[in-house]
């Protein structure tokens, strides 16, 4: 059975008012007043505008998988995640997950495949997250973190990546889609 392209206009919401609540570089947040195709109005529809962000599964030459650990603020937490960022004004979204796994790890090259692009959130952000995965990468460089950036690098096993994501231990949603995806179809679970 073949199924239509889901994802499309129907029900479109007609943006009636917007108002810009902040404008900051990380957060950008706006209230539209929409009308459903209904004819009903919500007059405090929340939207938050972000740029698109990318993340790596990066794996080495030897196989191991490239994570990082940071604290996350408004978690509380040190976490581990994929490397990961925010794409600048003009990147493609390889050029921009590239650049991030370069600057946060100081490993590049290998192979490159975009894995997916999902939404963070549709219900209420704009923006897009395209994760890739990275075959053979080598280290060539040091960190170049952001002035905001403390993270380590650690390189980890499969069973060590699979050990986390069985117990919960990594919980950042949009790299847990494509780690998933990843391990179900290379029948590493």
């Amino acid at each position: 059975m073949i199924i239509e392209n889901p994802i499309n206009e129907d029900g479109k919401w007609k943006v009636v008012k917007s108002e810009y609540l902040i404008k900051r570089p990380w957060l950008t947040a706006r209230k539209d007043l929409v009308e459903l195709p209904d004819g009903r109005q919500n007059d405090e529809y929340w939207v938050l505008e972000y740029p698109d962000w990318v993340n790596v599964i990066a794996i080495t030459e030897d196989g191991e998988f490239i994570m990082e650990r940071q604290y996350r603020h408004a978690l509380g937490n040190t976490c581990y995640e994929l490397p990961c960022g925010v794409m600048e004004k003009g990147e493609e979204p390889l050029e921009s997950a590239q650049r991030e796994l370069l600057e946060e790890t100081g490993y590049a090259g290998g192979e490159w495949e975009l894995m997916m692009s999902i939404s963070p959130n549709p219900g209420s952000q704009t923006n897009m997250a395209h994760c890739f995965v990275a075959k053979g990468v080598k280290k060539v460089a040091g960190q170049k973190l952001d002035d905001t950036e403390d993270l380590t690098v650690h390189l980890l096993t499969v069973d060590e990546v699979r050990t986390l994501m069985k117990n919960r231990q990594i919980i950042q949603a949009l790299m847990l889609a494509p780690l998933w995806r990843y391990f179900a179809e290379n029948n590493l679970l």
